[in-house]
């Protein structure tokens, strides 16, 4: 259950855009802000029932569950099988952690693996003790078709609820997300509320996330260490692809290839992000994964005038453009800018027909309100641009085809705005290598 808070409210509004190959920015009246939203725990759950359950990819057929409990004996343990309610018939068991930040301290973090799994298979599954609460999810398919939500900078505010429940009507295998997700800012509380506000969707699809500005969290000479929280709620499978950090990591599915960058930690020439990059690329199969994805948090291109010049954009997209570009990378999602915008095939500021599509949606609904301010006149690489709150579904039709639609929260209805076909660029003949 949502609840309202009233006072700090999000400058809301949401974008429409219907581009396929026209470029415009479709005048909209945008409906008035929303409030914040705050979701406690559950009245009636004991300690040891699970609470913030989401789930995350790890390998090709293995999912990580992750969730929370006040009480710190629980067992790290998942009983889990494909029939509702029976005696299930595997179960698993895992690590349980904690974290302190300055003076709060999180409940018991349970982190379980479990697998291997058949694809796009349901699965019914409890958590530790509690043996009450029955979950499910479904596991990915193992081939094209496959259907991904994309959205940043989620927040906790009453149009982030519009956002979530949105994705949950859109039938996704996956969801991905550029980085901001619960915006606590240091306050902790707020990573318990998010979790919460998520479980209903997270505990069904697996969440693959990357970090952004506001997961740092770090204060001077009081909390010295960046990411405490996320990297303690949020583990993604950065051992499996052969990362050192879980800000950066990669993952595959369905003939998809997903490389999860950080923004917010070293990117240089030499740097471990840089050179774990090198080498993700280097093992990349275009013939078993034919389409290639990146998601970042700070825009490498964006027309908007709300976070220009900083070095997490610029200094990045410096250092690793050509990384990028030289691999035939499809498309290139981030968030950051709270707003909507798509460009046509990119590479140094140029359109180029062997560049990634680049798209910005940092419009999930955060309590910062939406950036509206743009460039003018708008650049020709610009395809569609609005200052609305909203989410993105990236339809892999087959291995050189895919649909991607973005989705205007107009009030409480979800509206196609924006559409296009893309082809990746294995299948294109000018720009094979």
């Amino acid at each position: 259950m949502a609840i309202r808070v009233r006072g700090f409210c999000s400058a809301v509004a949401f974008a429409l855009v219907f581009a396929g190959v026209l470029r415009c920015a479709a005048s909209y009246d945008r409906p008035p802000s929303r409030g914040l939203v705050s979701v406690p725990p559950s009245d009636g759950r004991g300690s040891s029932s699970p609470e913030q359950v989401h789930i995350s990819m790890v390998g090709k057929d293995k999912m990580r569950i992750c969730w929370i409990t006040k009480d710190f004996s629980t067992p790290a343990i998942v009983n889990y099988g494909t029939t509702k309610g029976a005696k299930y018939q595997y179960s698993s068991r895992g690590t349980s952690n904690s974290y302190e930040y300055v003076l709060y301290k999180s409940g018991e973090i349970h982190d379980v693996v479990i697998g291997p799994l058949l694809p796009n298979t349901t699965y019914h599954y409890t958590c530790g003790a509690d043996t009450t609460q029955e979950f499910q999810f479904k596991t990915p398919p193992s081939q094209f078709p496959i259907k991904f939500a994309v959205v940043g900078d989620l927040g906790q505010t009453e149009w982030t609820n519009s956002t979530l429940q949105h994705i949950s009507g859109s039938n996704y295998d996956v969801l991905l997300l550029p980085g901001d997700l619960s915006y606590a800012d240091t306050y902790q509380p707020l990573w318990d509320s998010f979790g919460r506000l998520v479980e209903p969707l997270a505990s069904r699809r697996p969440w693959m996330v990357t970090q952004g500005n506001h997961e740092v969290e770090k204060i001077p000479l009081i909390h010295t260490h960046s990411f405490t929280s996320y990297n303690a709620r949020w583990h993604m499978p950065f051992e499996e692809s052969g990362s050192d950090s879980n800000l950066y990591y990669s993952f595959e599915v369905a003939g998809v290839h997903v490389i999860m960058l950080g923004s917010y930690t070293d990117f240089e020439n030499g740097s471990p992000q840089y050179n774990w990059l090198v080498s993700d690329l280097a093992k990349v199969d275009r013939n078993t994964t034919p389409w290639l994805v990146v998601l970042i948090h700070a825009p490498w291109y964006s027309t908007n005038t709300a976070h220009q010049g900083e070095d997490e954009s610029v200094g990045m997209k410096e250092a690793m453009e050509e990384l990028l570009y030289g691999a035939r990378v499809d498309i290139v999602f981030a968030g950051h800018v709270h707003a909507y915008e798509r460009f046509t095939q990119v590479y140094k500021d140029q359109a180029n027909p062997c560049g990634p599509v680049y798209i910005n949606i940092g419009d999930g609904g955060n309590r910062e309100g939406l950036a509206s301010k743009y460039t003018s006149p708008q650049p020709n690489i610009s395809s569609f641009r609005e200052a609305s709150f909203g989410h993105g579904e990236l339809d892999m039709v087959n291995a050189s085809y895919a649909l991607w639609t973005w989705h205007r929260n107009n009030d409480d209805q979800s509206v196609v705005a924006d559409s296009v076909w893309l082809t990746t660029l294995k299948s294109v003949s000018s720009c094979k290598q």
